[in-house]
């Protein structure tokens, strides 16, 4: 661990002269999209990501934040190639326990102002790095209060909570009630103004004006409802995409936004359902996850049973959504993948040696295609666990414990990658370099 470290302090060395971003911008210094591939700064763009949901809530400057780790954090990402972050803006105060608290919105309207600073903080810190975020805005799941919280202010309905009930094809299918429900909507456009107008309280720049930010995320993994969702309801999901993401154009010239879907698996298994929510002229880029343990692919308590049954269809995932991104001519970005620790176990002193073969076999298919030219800009893993580490021996999440990548709705340990799983942080780094070297 000490090499890997000093390793880490080396590479951050080299770009310690290079933290001071010159104002005003240029166009260029955005993400953009150029056909099917990302562009900044006149160079290809490739994301070596990591999905980091929590840095908002390290950056805080009293209460649950944490600026210390969060700077050690960054470094560390930043010395494995890491170059770009998946980050939750909001969440919203709910009764459920499996939900993160403190909350940035108590109530419509009403911001924790503690919170929203901590973002602040995250992106003045992520720009001396000169390195990229993508936010998302909602959830479409119960880990941070989300759609069905929106539900529960204005519609008077229990927020639920699938954890309790087990019964997620019922969460789902009234979650997408979010989509119909005018104060909801209206609500939802008052966040994303809340957020997309807002001026940095460290830095001065407006977000909009911040060269960092890849993208807007309408929601972290949006569906129409459960995998039956009706012919209506699809259209209504559709329609709410283009709408929310042309409002977020509406806001802010500069950066792209994205829909945060999981593909097919997040689209009722519908292709053409999938193509048309990204179809939207409003909608710069595609995004897809994998999640073949969660999808019942893969059984971690058989690794050699049902590796080759998982990992078949994991390929054909990663790739057909490829091509669907090409039949719309536009890129698309694997911004969730993941798999737990073997034994299975949650404990960070188990090993990782399924989980290091499973990411060479998505990283391989990611750089492969990316080389040839197909319309694949990268990956985000879940989740940086980094130094956060599970405090109860059950492994579920309390207030006060650390974060780590695993939400609270989630064993604490379940997918994240720690600071001391040196296989998989040098394993990373190696596909980290083969994107960054694609011109």
């Amino acid at each position: 661990m000490k090499q890997l470290y000093k390793f880490c302090a080396a590479a951050m060395m080299i770009g310690a002269c290079s933290m001071v971003e010159a104002a005003p911008a240029a166009k260029s210094d955005f993400v953009t999209v150029k056909k099917t591939h990302f562009a900044r700064k006149g160079q290809a763009y490739y994301i070596a990501g990591a999905n980091f949901w929590y840095g908002g809530y390290l950056g805080a400057p009293s209460g649950v934040g944490d600026r210390a780790r969060l700077l050690k954090e960054l470094d560390n990402m930043k010395a494995i190639g890491i170059n770009n972050l998946r980050v939750l803006a909001v969440s919203e105060k709910t009764e459920m326990k499996s939900a993160v608290s403190p909350a940035t919105t108590s109530a419509p309207g009403q911001y924790d102002e503690n919170l929203l600073a901590g973002l602040d903080f995250l992106m003045a810190e992520v720009a001396k790095r000169d390195m990229t975020v993508v936010i998302y805005l909602n959830n479409f799941w119960q880990w941070s209060g989300g759609m069905t919280q929106y539900l529960n202010w204005f519609e008077g309905t229990p927020a639920l909570d699938p954890n309790v009930t087990k019964d997620y094809d019922t969460y789902m299918q009234k979650t997408a009630g979010f989509y119909r429900n005018a104060a909801a909507q209206a609500e939802y456009r008052n966040v994303i103004a809340r957020i997309v107008k807002r001026v940095n309280t460290i830095t001065g720049k407006p977000y909009s004006e911040d060269t960092h930010i890849l993208s807007w995320q309408l929601a972290n993994e949006p569906r129409p409802g459960n995998g039956k969702a009706t012919p209506e309801e699809k259209a209504v999901y559709v329609k709410w995409i283009d709408e929310a993401a042309a409002y977020i154009h509406s806001l802010d010239k500069n950066h792209l936004v994205s829909t945060g879907s999981e593909g097919l698996a997040g689209s009722a298994h519908d292709a053409q359902l999938f193509q048309d929510a990204h179809r939207s002229k409003h909608v710069d880029y595609l995004t897809y996850h994998l999640w073949p343990k969660n999808w019942g692919w893969f059984d971690s308590s058989n690794p050699a049973g049902s590796w080759d049954n998982a990992i078949g269809k994991s390929r054909d995932y990663l790739n057909s959504h490829i091509e669907l991104a090409k039949k719309l001519g536009k890129p698309i970005v694997l911004e969730e993948f993941g798999l737990d620790r073997d034994g299975p176990s949650f404990s960070i002193k188990a090993s990782t040696t399924i989980r290091d073969r499973f990411y060479r076999e998505v990283f391989d298919i990611i750089t492969t295609r990316a080389q040839k030219g197909d319309p694949i800009a990268g990956f985000n893993f879940w989740a940086w666990g980094g130094m956060g580490r599970a405090a109860n021996a059950d492994y579920w999440w309390k207030p006060g414990n650390d974060f780590v990548g695993d939400p609270p709705q989630e064993e604490q340990g379940l997918y994240s990658v720690f600071d001391s799983d040196v296989s998989s942080l040098l394993l990373i780094k190696e596909y980290a370099d083969k994107l960054h070297g694609i011109k």
